[in-house]
């Protein structure tokens, strides 16, 4: 087993990571929103955001690891931050470096690697975003460019730009964040052949709870309707709020028969909310779903416009 060299700019490189403070810190959205999107394009077990400290890499989001660490001497992602671009093992047993490593003798029994460094102010690789699997594989040079948009996205985050693409109130995509995610599900979509569905949602009578209630009660029912949202619909799902009282989720590799399920579900979700808390309001919402074929030649943005029609649609016959 060959262990990982030292970059050269170790100290600086060190001391950026300490810098953000983010070490051993709970589990966020921003993050986990990047290793769930990453699992579900790539089909894989993990997928990881890892930092590489001292003695240790630590996993900030991690999911198919029952750890939140291992050893930086066995680790992959340590090589990963002395290249300058993505590191693919296609088969670990076959690889001089790694054949012997415990993480490939043992759990996570590592077959397939990518990992792709995170660079901090243009200068310091402060960790990886990279996707395991127990078995040999390979990919294309379109997969291998998705994986470097993602781990842009991973590395916006560390650059503590998140207002730009998060909502402060929900902890959710703004508009911003769901372009970004989004689009990147959308063309791999189109690449391995599978429909999209996006839903596209409105609030009705929000104005009313503010006027009645107050805006603390306000923003409340905005904040468990996001809840709501990311307990209903698929990790994989790229949901947002993208204005006042209006919210979108696009859904990956459902047809709308499906999609009208997954929605009906949230629903019921949103009707159980509205029996069981008696927060002296109910949420309710109007909805327009609309889905894409690998074929279409639909953008996100076309997408919106048409769920948005339909969904003003059912808001007026409603009333």
């Amino acid at each position: 087993m060959k262990e990982p060299d030292f970059p050269d700019n170790e100290a600086q490189r060190i001391k950026d990571l300490h810098s953000l403070d983010i070490l051993d810190t709970e589990p966020e959205e921003r993050f986990d929103r990047v290793t769930r999107i990453a699992k579900h394009l790539f089909d894989v077990p993990i997928a990881v955001v890892s930092l590489v400290d001292n003695h240790r890499q630590w996993f900030k989001s991690c999911i198919g690891l029952p750890v939140r660490e291992t050893a930086r001497n066995v680790s992959f992602c340590g090589h990963v931050i002395n290249d300058e671009g993505p590191f693919i093992i296609n088969d670990a047993t076959k690889d001089p470096r790694f054949l012997d490593n415990p993480l490939v003798m043992g759990e996570p029994f590592i077959r397939f690697y990518a990992g792709v460094p995170l660079v901090y102010h243009n200068q310091s690789k402060l960790g990886t975003l990279c996707i395991i699997d127990t078995k040999p594989r390979e990919l294309t040079m379109q997969q291998m460019a998705y994986l470097v948009d993602l781990a842009k996205v991973a590395e916006q985050e560390l650059e503590a730009t998140i207002q730009a693409t998060l909502d402060p109130l929900t902890q959710i995509s703004n508009r911003r964040g769901f372009f970004e995610l989004s689009e990147k599900s959308m063309d791999y979509c189109r690449m391995g052949g599978f429909c999209v569905a996006l839903a596209y949602f409105d609030l009705n009578d929000f104005k009313a709870i503010n006027d009645k209630l107050g805006h603390k009660a306000g923003d409340e029912a905005l904040q468990k309707f996001a809840d709501l949202m990311a307990s209903s619909f698929s990790d994989s799902d790229v949901f947002a709020r993208i204005g006042g009282d209006e919210f979108v989720v696009f859904m990956s590799g459902l047809t709308e028969k499906v999609a009208e399920i997954a929605v009906e579900r949230f629903r019921k979700s949103v009707e159980r909310f509205n029996d069981e808390e008696n927060r002296g309001y109910e949420i309710k919402f109007s909805v327009g779903i609309v889905v894409a074929k690998p074929s279409s030649d639909m953008s996100i943005d076309s997408l919106l416009e048409e769920a948005d029609k339909r969904m003003y649609q059912e808001k007026c016959a409603s009333k």
